[in-house]
């Protein structure tokens, strides 16, 4: 009998001076059927300081979210070697290796993307994307912080529209969590 396989998700970063904003889309989809609209797949941590989104299983995501929750504690909120040090236990624990996630981080002053084989990519530019629909979810967030001066929650839920239109995976059902003020 084959495993349901899932597919989802959209979840992008945008960053605008000293404003942030995550926004995720809330589908889930098994095989050919939409099963969820309204996932939630971002979450605060660290005292509401920091943001953190996933796509990927659910489980997975879940278990990742509490040990970089872990890392923040043990590290005092810094994000950056929270991420480091959560990808070498990702990496290196039997467990952990075989979780099938990404995770997209971010706080007032970092993002970073997190994977299981090592990767803590912060990005070149003010945008960062992950999932199905993340391509198009960050040409879109790329375009429109580089020729206009839409804040950034507008700039992320524009982008996540234009995602929604594109991928069959991705919903306009969002979740937008945000740090800092638009200026």
């Amino acid at each position: 009998m084959k495993q349901p396989e899932f597919r989802s998700t959209t979840v992008l970063v945008v960053r605008r001076g000293t404003h942030v904003v995550m926004a995720a889309d809330g589908q889930v989809t098994m095989n050919d059927t939409v099963i969820k609209h309204g996932a939630h797949k971002i979450r605060r941590l660290y005292q509401g300081k920091v943001l953190a989104g996933f796509a990927g299983a659910t489980a997975d995501a879940f278990t990742l979210f509490e040990r970089f929750e872990s890392k923040l504690k043990d590290f005092s909120g810094n994000v950056t070697r929270s991420a480091v040090e959560l990808t070498k236990d990702w990496r290196t624990d039997r467990m952990l290796r075989r979780l099938e996630a990404l995770l997209l981080v971010a706080d007032s002053e970092k993002t970073f993307l997190l994977s299981g084989s090592g990767d803590v990519i912060e990005p070149d530019h003010n945008t960062m994307a992950i999932g199905s629909g993340g391509t198009a979810a960050y040409a879109a967030a790329h375009a429109l912080l580089t020729h206009t001066e839409m804040n950034a929650r507008q700039v992320a839920e524009t982008s996540m529209k234009i995602a929604a239109e594109l991928c069959i995976y991705t919903n306009d059902h969002f979740q937008v969590e945000e740090l800092g003020s638009a200026t």
